[in-house]
């Protein structure tokens, strides 16, 4: 009589400061857009779980938002808290730094991942950039100076460098337990959820300077109808001139994020999508800790 094969589940934060490349290893990892990205830090707000099921079992990837050192105003707070809180409740953290860049906010971020006795693995992320690979083996060095971690991979999160490598590594430090989520799903996350994220992924991208981190998307209605979803999103930001930005002349700008955005959520959701979206003001919405609730950022 053959014996059973263990199977380990558990949960695995990816850790690291703003823009290090943390949701495009997600995306990497399950294999579709979950998580939004830009260039820009701090496009993560929420965290997102990502589910992995493999022949040994399963992993329960958290995308975390970056863990930064301007903890001054409500919602850079309620980022940091996030982050900061999901550490406690995983098996493994999976710590993500950029090849050959250290920078005070990286000091930062491990110094949150040491107070945990977790299991740490070290992910080299953008080796694609790289001229010379040798030149890494000196900053690898001076990284395995700063902490006992349990192993040192090198990947480039958007060229899916190495992720099989990540897996297998996660997956052998996780505990025996049954499989939590089924097979086929790939996030606990609901659609309503990510066709905000969708929306504000579009504005990120498009605008620089402040406006990416005063708005946020509210769905006020998402309607399925056969093979289509009927979306109304609302769109705030904090004053009248980031309406108007935002708008642009005649309202193009808006129609081409509204048209970008049902672009990818057909992608995403496999169904035809009728988006609307308006534009208002709630003034300083990022500073005023009720809003945030009301919001959806709440710990």
């Amino acid at each position: 009589m053959n014996e059973k094969t263990t199977n380990r589940c558990g949960y695995c934060a990816i850790v690291g400061r703003p823009n290090v490349g943390k949701s495009t290893l997600l995306n990497a990892i399950v294999g579709q857009k979950l998580a939004i990205t830009s260039k820009k830090p701090q496009t993560t707000r929420h965290s997102i779980l990502g589910v992995k099921t493999l022949d040994g079992g399963q992993i329960i990837f958290v995308d975390t938002p970056g863990i930064h050192q301007r903890g001054d105003q409500p919602m850079n707070r309620y980022l940091n808290r996030t982050a900061k809180t999901m550490l406690a409740d995983v098996d493994v953290i999976l710590f993500l730094v950029e090849a050959e860049r250290w920078q005070k906010e990286d000091e930062g971020a491990l110094e949150a991942v040491k107070k945990t006795n977790k299991p740490v693995i070290l992910l080299i992320n953008k080796i694609d950039n790289l001229k010379n690979k040798e030149d890494l083996l000196p900053f690898m060095e001076m990284l395995s100076s700063l902490h006992s971690f349990s192993e040192i991979i090198p990947i480039s999160a958007k060229r899916e460098t190495g992720i099989i490598e990540v897996e297998n590594s996660v997956l052998a430090r996780l505990p025996n337990n049954p499989n939590i989520f089924p097979d086929d799903q790939l996030t606990d996350r609901p659609e309503r959820f990510f066709a905000a994220e969708l929306i504000r992924e579009q504005i990120t991208r498009r605008y620089a300077k402040e406006i990416p981190y005063s708005v946020t998307v509210e769905i006020e209605k998402f309607e399925e109808e056969g093979n289509l979803y009927r979306i109304n999103a609302l769109i705030w930001v904090e004053r009248e001139g980031q309406k108007k930005i935002i708008i642009g002349q005649k309202g193009e700008a808006l129609k081409e994020v509204g048209r970008l955005s049902r672009i990818e959520m057909e992608k995403m959701f496999d169904k035809k999508v009728f988006l609307t979206v308006w534009i208002k003001v709630k003034k300083s919405w990022s500073s005023d800790e009720s809003a945030l609730t009301k919001l959806g950022y709440f710990d």
